[in-house]
């Protein structure tokens, strides 16, 4: 329990520092996390035989995040986009040359670990630049963050004090409805405070933003836990001391982000 909460308290710290040091700083801490993300994706995925194509994956991955920095700091035309594609289909040619008995699970995982990993992160990285062209704000990313560790954090109160009834017990089964709505309920108190502090987003919009960080991100949670059960390991990887893998502490960002940032895409913009 110590190690845990030393690991919760730094890693909070520079997850806080990397939000607040300006945009430069935030690109390259998410860019860093994304890839980590990444290769633990693939390092879990090969527990189960699948040989992913990892170079390849996290070369591209580089890539699709830069452009979409590039597109947010210096508006690159989305077209540039195309220029990955010759990159993307050389996972089907490397793969010929790999021998391998079960060559499409190789190539299928590769792509999921786009969708997975990388396309949430950059969706979570963009809320950075939702309010301005080329103007970094850090008021909904770290909105986001703290919506989803209230989330986390009264999901797991009320379950403890309250929970009787299961949520989803073929995949979690200590998580109860009592603490799902109880998380909901915590994500949106705080939403309320926040609307006090960043006056430029309805309260309204706030509370709807923390409905479906508290609806997708324990969504999000059940996925990974769906992951890790297929494959028969407690955590996804020992990045975080106490807390497992990369993927165990992002879980709920990695389904809410999209969604959130296309809610609030088609509201402020």
């Amino acid at each position: 329990m110590k190690t845990r909460a030393i690991t919760a308290f730094f890693f909070t710290i520079v997850m806080l520092g990397s939000i607040f040091l300006g945009g430069y700083t935030f690109t390259f801490f998410y860019l860093f996390l994304s890839l980590a993300a990444l290769f633990e994706f693939f390092k879990l995925i090969k527990t189960a035989g699948i040989r992913p194509h990892r170079n390849i994956a996290l070369f591209a991955a580089t890539i699709i995040f830069l452009m979409t920095a590039g597109y947010h700091f210096l508006q690159f035309e989305t077209k540039y986009l195309l220029l990955l594609i010759p990159l993307l289909f050389s996972v089907f040619i490397s793969e010929l040359y790999k021998k391998d008995k079960i060559p499409f699970a190789n190539i299928s995982y590769t792509f999921v670990g786009f969708v997975y990993v990388t396309t949430p992160f950059c969706f979570f990285y963009s809320l950075g630049f939702l309010t301005g062209n080329t103007d970094y704000s850090f008021h909904l990313p770290l909105s986001f963050l703290l919506m989803l560790w209230a989330n986390d954090t009264g999901a797991y109160l009320f379950g403890m004090k309250f929970g009787k009834t299961r949520l989803f017990e073929r995949h979690s089964p200590k998580k109860s409805w009592e603490g799902f709505f109880g998380g909901m309920f915590t994500s949106v108190l705080v939403s309320y405070l926040i609307s006090l502090q960043f006056t430029e987003v309805n309260s309204w919009i706030w509370a709807g933003m923390a409905l479906l960080i508290a609806s997708f991100g324990t969504l999000g949670d059940l996925v990974e836990s769906m992951l890790k059960r297929s494959l028969n390991v407690k955590d996804s990887g020992s990045f975080l001391p106490g807390h497992g893998g990369l993927l165990d502490r992002f879980d709920g960002l990695l389904i809410a982000a999209p969604v959130v940032y296309t809610y609030l895409y088609l509201l402020l913009r």
